[in-house]
């Protein structure tokens, strides 16, 4: 089971790191102790609201973007399947419909798996393009 103050500080340490930035870096900037981040970081220590939204400002991270990403590691720790988007999110524009490509080898043995497996032929996977202010930190598996 994950714990919410181990999934925040892997977001947090994940962050950081994307960034190339020190503990001591963050924690200055932050204006909080660096033996205090590393407890947040590692999932040692509840952080207050005030103290997330600090270390989130020194990060240059909006703190929803993190409580989203620990909010897709908690899912993912819970088994729970990826839910549809709240009435308040933005919606996706249609894509335009894709231009079909010539049949070549590599179509046959992808229609092939697809015959083995199970999916129809009329099947489609639309995955939309990310946006800036839409992505997510998630942890590799």
């Amino acid at each position: 089971m994950t714990l919410l103050r181990e999934a925040i500080g892997d977001s947090l340490r994940r962050a950081r790191l994307a960034q190339h930035r020190t503990l001591r870096e963050v924690s200055t900037s932050a204006r909080v102790s660096l033996g205090y981040l590393s407890e947040v970081e590692r999932g040692r220590k509840e952080a207050s609201s005030e103290l997330l939204a600090a270390i989130c400002e020194a990060l240059d991270v909006p703190l929803s973007r993190v409580l989203w990403d620990v909010s897709t590691i908690m899912a993912g720790a819970d088994g729970a399947a990826p839910r549809e988007p709240a009435l308040t999110e933005p919606v996706a524009e249609p894509a335009a419909e894709p231009v079909p490509a010539e049949p070549s080898a590599t179509a046959s043995a992808q229609a092939d798996v697809d015959a083995r497996i199970g999916i129809a032929e009329d099947t489609r996977i639309v995955i939309p393009a990310p946006r800036a202010e839409m992505l997510v930190l998630v942890k590799g598996m």
